[in-house]
């Protein structure tokens, strides 16, 4: 009978046999038990898409200028692309039960893979911190509606420090201290807390929509939340602009969706939440926000794409504390989700015995302190050269991922080779990096970054959009190119 041993994230694995110890821990090992089901995955996309910054970037797709037929079909095949995407990158993790950076470490090798894991915690940490900087200011505006008496305090200029609020400090400490408690309760916790934080968006969405159409009339919903600019040809590339932007926004999360799908019960039940947390219900949400927003127009005389202020000019304290606590702890949903479990893991990769997985979720959490993200929010040049940059990293890392498992390794993975210096396992290569995987994810990443920094040259924004596509697809050929001869050895 094996032994098994419960890590940080209070989920049992098997105790590991001969596993190398500076490669695994409770946290990183196989898991013993796949519980999630379909509700489970599709919980998790509904508090990946169901927040402020998603109900923004939706309503944001429907004011490009396009007719809103066009923008529905942009929405769908881009979600559709997404879904395609997810389902790839979900097979390895869901087969092994092993986190995104232990599954890395079949392309990158048992120590290359903390390159991948690195940039994707760090890109994690960045958001984490701009995730509840947002929230925390949805927090502020209606902390001040409800009590008058704190309007100085939200001046920074009078009451501030290091670029924030006095009272921003306190909203944002606050979702800080909430977030991180939910997360040292473990996944089982998470699990909980996600299967509930999406549907209760819908319900406050659906009263909150409602409520409108109560005050304007069904006649006055409009699906074009702006005056209709393109036509004909013209709209092509803004469709195909649209299209990138809805890839690019999940790209985060769809990169490291092994950390998730690796509890699925089957590779069955993952592509059935998929679908309904991806196409299903992102299409459903959009069309809530689009008519929501649009009925802020002849009600209050303005579009309002920010759910939480539309729900702050309510002349209802419980309608406004019920609308903001709800869209806030959506926020705190997406944060922990996309934003918390994925540095985690991540960061205890690169330091098994010394990081757990808590350990690694807190690193992440006190970094997005001393980063300010309040400031870095407020610049936009500063995000532009710091997350985009490292953004164009997530294109190559998907594509040299999923060329490795399909193409190369032919969907098989020797999971005890995950977790070995040996250099006769299967993925230790010159030292424990995979130079394949490493040339191909520099190759990519320098192609896709160079529109992004050069975007002020003629053209260069266009490109810039596509950055993940473009960084993909070179990673993904390179590495083809130049493991010819591995994929020549492994017999179909």
């Amino acid at each position: 009978m094996t032994d098994t041993i419960t890590s940080s994230a209070g989920i049992s694995a098997p105790e590991p046999p001969a596993y190398d110890p500076s490669l695994t821990n409770a946290d990183l090992a196989p898991l013993k038990d796949q519980k999630w089901g379909t509700y489970n995955i599709f919980a998790f996309w509904m508090s990946d898409v169901h927040s402020v910054g998603g109900y923004v970037t939706a309503g944001s797709l429907f004011a490009l200028g396009l007719a809103s037929w066009q923008v529905l079909a942009a929405l769908l095949i881009g979600i559709t692309i997404v879904y395609f995407l997810c389902n790839l990158v979900a097979k390895p993790s869901q087969l092994t039960g092993v986190p995104y950076p232990v599954i890395c470490r079949s392309a990158f090798g048992v120590l290359g893979a903390n390159v991948p894991a690195i940039i994707r915690g760090l890109i994690a940490v960045a958001w984490y911190g701009i995730q509840t900087f947002l929230a925390s200011a949805a927090l502020d505006v209606v902390l001040v509606k409800l009590f008058p008496g704190l309007a100085p305090y939200a001046v920074t200029a009078d009451y501030g420090f290091l670029g924030l609020s006095l009272l921003g400090w306190g909203s944002y400490l606050a979702l800080w201290v909430i977030q991180a408690c939910v997360f040292w309760r473990g996944m089982d916790s998470i699990r909980k807390f996600i299967d509930f934080c999406g549907p209760a968006v819908y319900v406050v969405m659906f009263l909150l929509c409602g409520y409108l159409i109560a005050k304007a009339g069904w006649s006055a919903i409009d699906l074009n939340l702006g005056a209709v600019k393109y036509t004909g040809w013209d709209s092509v590339p803004v469709m195909l602009g649209a299209i990138a932007l809805v890839v690019s926004y999940f790209s985060g999360p769809m990169l490291n969706f092994g950390d998730f799908s690796r509890y699925g019960k089957s590779f069955a039940a993952v592509k059935r939440g998929n679908l309904l947390g991806l196409p299903v219900n992102f299409l459903a949400f959009s069309l809530l926000v689009v008519v929501t927003a649009s009925l802020t127009v002849p009600i209050y005389g303005e579009l309002i794409t920010d759910p939480v202020a539309t729900v702050a000019k309510i002349d209802s304290t419980f309608a406004i504390l019920l609308g903001a606590l709800t869209f806030t702890i959506a926020t705190i949903g997406i944060n922990i989700v996309a934003n918390f479990i994925s540095p985690a893991f991540d960061f205890s990769n690169v330091s098994p015995q010394r990081i757990s997985w808590r350990a690694g979720g807190m690193i992440a959490a006190v970094g997005s302190v001393l980063i300010t993200p309040w400031n870095l929010y407020n610049n936009p040049d500063v995000i532009h050269y710091t997350l985009e940059v490292l953004g164009a990293f997530i294109g190559p890392l998907f594509g040299v991922l999923i060329c490795d498992f399909y193409l190369v390794r032919k969907q098989k993975v020797i999971v005890d080779d995950l977790f070995t210096r040996s250099t006769t396992g299967a993925y230790y290569y010159t030292k424990g990096y995979h130079p394949a995987a490493i040339i191909a994810t520099i190759i990519g990443a320098a192609i896709a970054v160079f529109p992004v920094l050069a975007n002020s040259i003629y053209g260069m924004h266009t490109a810039a959009q596509y950055s993940w596509f473009i960084g993909c697809g070179i990673g993904f050929a390179v590495y083809y190119l130049l493991t010819g001869a591995k994929r020549a050895a492994v017999q179909p």
